[in-house]
């Protein structure tokens, strides 16, 4: 499996950028229920994903009902 096959995984919407995308997979993050239980603070510690990565997932979280732990 490829590097961009692992971005493709997920249900990240692609505007986030591959790289966010690649390195969230990597930590175990695919879905969206999954992040319900980490701090958007803890994300941003994950090299490759930044504010702008966090702002669409918390945008996509609040449209599903749900949002980041804490």
């Amino acid at each position: 499996m490829s590097s961009s096959d692992t971005a493709g995984e997920t249900e990240f919407p692609a505007s986030m950028g591959k790289v966010s995308r690649r390195e969230l997979a990597s930590h175990g993050y695919t879905r969206f229920d999954q992040l319900t239980t980490v701090t958007a603070k803890e994300l941003l510690k994950i090299h490759g994903v930044g504010p702008k990565a966090i702002r669409i997932l918390e945008e996509e979280l609040a449209e599903r009902g749900l949002g980041f732990a804490g």
